[in-house]
């Protein structure tokens, strides 16, 4: 009504109920960000299919990695199979970590949060010196072990791609860990930070799967 002037306080206004599906908004915004992530893999990992049935002379994963260090060449995936496993435990230590949390746990998050940043720095590591082998093998003169140059690029792109949100996620993970040990959560009274970081950790261990299924399997 015209001339109506009682207040209506912000409670009132903006209280619409329990949150969309019982998260915090917290939780809520990284899941469209996981969501809105998981979409660019996707559109990456179909553009590999696309070039892939574009030439015949595909190589093959298991031909092309095929090497160990210190025992050289004739193990196929074996490598990549050991860097499936660091992630796949690293995502198990940051379950525990995330458990420790909601019992308010601060020492139990911290020595699997610990566990965790180890995981990921050795998925890295190996990484780091796939990268190395695979440069080096593909660097001789007048030769090119990998078929189309597309399959090189692409493996750079998307297992970089990768390679930089499993960075980011150690960077949190360091994050988190120095903020437990301060005691910022138990003074906050929760660990929902450890919570939203785990979504994350548990998003790039799943990417994981794909980006291996279809650059070392198929």
């Amino acid at each position: 009504m015209a001339g109506h002037s009682e207040k209506v306080d912000s409670a009132t206004l903006w209280g619409g109920g329990g949150s969309p599906f019982r998260l915090s908004y917290g939780k809520q915004w990284m899941w469209f960000f996981l969501v809105s992530d998981a979409l660019t893999f996707g559109g990456l990992l179909c553009t590999y299919g696309y070039f892939r049935h574009q030439y015949g002379d595909w190589p093959i994963g298991e031909e092309v990695f095929n090497a160990m260090p210190f025992l050289g060449n004739g193990f196929p995936l074996l490598y990549v199979a050991l860097m499936t496993f660091i992630l796949i435990v690293s995502s198990v230590t940051m379950v525990l970590a995330v458990e420790a949390g909601q019992r308010a746990d601060k020492k139990a998050v911290g020595k699997w949060m610990f566990w965790t940043i180890v995981g990921g720095f050795m998925f890295l590591s190996c990484q780091a010196w796939e990268w190395t082998n695979f440069i080096t093998a593909g660097a001789e003169p007048m030769s090119n072990p990998f078929g189309p140059p597309a399959f090189a690029a692409l493996f750079f792109l998307v297992t970089g791609f990768h390679g930089f949100h499993v960075f980011s996620g150690v960077v949190l993970n360091v994050i988190i860990y120095i903020n437990n040990f301060k005691g910022t959560y138990e003074a906050r009274g929760h660990y929902e930070m450890v919570e939203k970081v785990g979504l994350y950790w548990h998003f790039v261990d799943l990417v994981w799967v794909f980006v291996f299924t279809f650059f070392y399997l198929i």
